[in-house]
């Protein structure tokens, strides 16, 4: 039989269209799920049993293991799951994934699906044309259920007929009579596959094809599927490649826990076989090593029995999982400055990238806070090594909201450009960006009144006591309005505490005032020093401008969420 380059085109091709059919149905069921997964995902913070079963039951719905792990490491980032809780969802997936095992074996083998696989993109395809999301989703999901089959039925016809023609198998004979061996081998060979076409559910389709054709015998295919197992990890630790140590030690433990399943179910694969195939021959379905069209369903059998023993016995040890992935991904000094919950590069859906990106903005957020303490021991300062080592700290917290601002941006701008992304997801996506400016401009006032102060010091220069009080009692209530702007901002998108954030913001405008008539009025005596009166001057006026940015925080995050008038109090900067 000659098998040219052509029909080895055809068979990647329709590996292709079965892998691109998954895709899409995968992606357009998390659009349809968005914000359910987030919020059932969210719930899981107490019990990995209960996380066992969301995790099967996301990976069941999105049809992807590998998305469910993507989603599992971007909540770990987000911290909405603890690494333990998160080893619980993985778990879980691990089980999901076998329904696209039993969906092949029964409905692609069993049915003609392909044949209506036109009828369905035929229902499918005009709802790509609604203008609401959700509508649009469910039709690419129709789409992708079809194309999926299409692809399917497209590889059952590519693979070369070996029965007619055996000698095909010759270059697998020499590997499928080594005993131990070629299962080994075997194993290699089903991770392998999984890592380049990037899906068990791809990898398992096509070893459910070869087993069934008598392409390869049933112990081998087992292997095969134990491989992939091990190869399904591989996309969640290339995605952590370029992700933070939480995103690197979550796909570790997942990585951790399929090999540790790989290694003991190996030493008893024989008897379990055996076991199988008792079985299998009682229901009436044929002995799979006889029987290639058994297969595809003892496969099923062989792969969900696995993986739900699997996590039965390791469920007991995720706190064990959970130590070694930390004891083998350490915390390193420079993980403490970068971003903590987003990675640009490894997107998941925009629903939960808009999430992370909240989580860093909060922590942005409580570091102007950090930027606040730190001008107040300047203030405070009366040694010049101290008033050094402080302002050394300042110039780091400037650079690194420089950096914030700049690297949130542009994860910001890689949502937006998800085409997925709903009205709503972009209105958050604008709200979030202007958020990150603002921040990153109260970073650079509390910089600028801290070099205030250095050059006072470095002048010999000091403030009165009332100066000093006055000061104190302006930077009180921008600690305040702070305070409240970073509640506000944990809570986007469901609202916040608008009126005392206006309230405090009125208290730093008209403190302002009062301090601008005092000292046109000149009613404090001992402040003859001309230079410090104007330092003074710059400083509380500086505080107002921290007092609008603000302001304009809260008016983003809380007045467009809740539809309340805004009355401004912010002037012009």
């Amino acid at each position: 039989m000659n098998f040219s380059l052509f029909d080895i085109l055809t068979l990647f091709g329709a590996l292709g269209f079965f892998i691109y059919g998954m895709k899409i149905m995968s992606e357009s069921i998390q659009r349809v799920a968005g914000s359910r997964m987030r919020e059932i995902l969210s719930s899981m913070t107490s019990n990995r049993f209960k996380g066992v079963l969301t995790g099967f039951l996301i990976t069941s719905i999105v049809q992807s293991s590998s998305a469910t792990t993507v989603l599992v490491v971007s909540f770990v980032n987000a911290g909405l799951l603890s690494l333990i809780e998160a080893i619980g969802v993985i778990m879980g997936a691990n089980i999901g994934t076998t329904i696209t095992a039993w969906l092949i074996s029964i409905i692609g083998f069993k049915v003609k699906i392909s044949a209506y696989a036109l009828p369905i993109i035929a229902i499918g395809f005009p709802l790509i044309f609604f203008n609401r999301d959700k509508l649009k989703s469910w039709g690419e999901v129709l789409i992708g259920f079809a194309l999926l089959f299409l692809g399917l039925e497209f590889l059952k016809d590519s693979v070369p007929d070996l029965q007619s023609n055996p000698e095909i198998l010759i270059f697998l004979s020499k590997y499928t009579d080594l005993g131990f061996l070629s299962t080994l081998i075997f194993v290699i060979i089903g991770t392998l596959i999984t890592v380049v076409v990037q899906s068990s559910s791809a990898s398992m389709a096509l070893t459910l094809v070869m087993a069934n054709n008598g392409w390869i015998p049933f112990e081998l295919a087992a292997a095969m599927v134990l491989g992939e197992n091990i190869g399904t990890t591989i996309t969640a630790n290339l995605a952590a490649m370029i992700a933070n140590y939480h995103a690197k030690r979550a796909a570790l433990a997942h990585l951790i826990f399929n090999v540790f399943g790989v290694f003991w179910i190996i030493a008893l694969l024989h008897p379990v076989l055996l076991m199988i195939s008792s079985f299998m021959t009682s229901m009436g379905n044929g002995d799979p090593f006889t029987n290639p069209e058994s297969i595809p369903i003892s496969l099923s059998v062989f792969h969900s029995a696995f993986n739900i023993t699997n996590t039965l016995l390791l469920v007991w040890f995720c706190p064990f999982i959970a130590k070694v992935a930390i004891r083998l991904i350490r915390t390193r000094e420079e993980d403490i400055t970068e971003l903590k919950y987003i990675n640009v590069g490894m997107l998941s859906t925009a629903e939960l990238s808009i999430e992370q990106a909240n989580k860093e903005i909060v922590r942005f957020a409580e570091m102007t806070q950090e930027m606040s303490d730190l001008f107040k021991k300047l203030l405070e300062a009366s040694k010049a090594k101290k008033q050094r080592k402080l302002m050394k700290k300042v110039i780091k917290y400037e650079e690194l909201t420089d950096t914030l601002e700049d690297e949130i941006s542009k994860y910001l701008f890689q949502i937006s450009s998800d085409k997925s992304l709903s009205v709503e997801g972009s209105e958050k996506v604008a709200i979030l960006l202007s958020t990150s400016n603002e921040l990153e401009r109260i970073g650079d006032i509390f910089y600028q009144m801290s070099k205030d102060i250095d050059a006072k010091m470095e002048k010999g220069l000091a403030f009165t006591d009332k100066q000093l009080s006055n000061l104190y009692s302006m930077i009180e209530h921008v600690d305040t309005a702070l305070d409240i702007m970073v509640k506000n901002i944990a809570a986007f998108p469901n609202g916040g505490d608008y009126e005392n954030a206006l309230k405090v913001e009125k208290k730093i405008n008209s403190l302002r005032d009062k301090l601008r008539k005092e000292q046109v009025n000149g009613t404090d005596k001992k402040a003859s020093n001309k230079v410090t009166n104007s330092l003074y001057k710059d400083l509380y006026h500086l505080c107002e401008k921290l007092g609008d940015h603000i302001i304009s925080i809260s008016e983003d995050i809380v007045v467009v969420k809740e539809g309340v008038s805004k009355t401004s109090v912010k002037e012009p900067i």
